[in-house]
């Protein structure tokens, strides 16, 4: 690939990636306003669709404090590993 080919491929990519992120913000926007009309209701039905919004309970663990309580054994159990990010700069 030419490096004419090349930049206009990332070109390409960026402009991708800024037509995703503007619809994950528009999807956002649609997502809080439902959020709103539901308000406490947990379930909402409208024709076809069924909306739900329940609370979810987690846990997890807090590893700040676990470092710390016990660094030796956060020491032990830390596995490092190597990755490659890919970034468009």
């Amino acid at each position: 690939m030419s490096s004419y080919e090349l930049e206009s491929r990332i070109r390409e990519l960026r402009q991708l990636q800024s037509i995703i992120e503007e619809a994950q913000a528009e999807a956002e926007a649609i997502k809080d306003t439902i959020k709103a009309h539901m308000g406490d209701a947990q379930e909402l039905r409208a024709g076809e669709y069924k909306v739900t919004w329940k609370p979810v309970t987690s846990s997890r663990l807090d590893s700040k404090a676990l470092k710390a309580a016990a660094p030796e054994l956060v020491e032990r159990f830390t596995k490092t590993i190597t990755s490659r990010r890919f970034c468009v700069a």
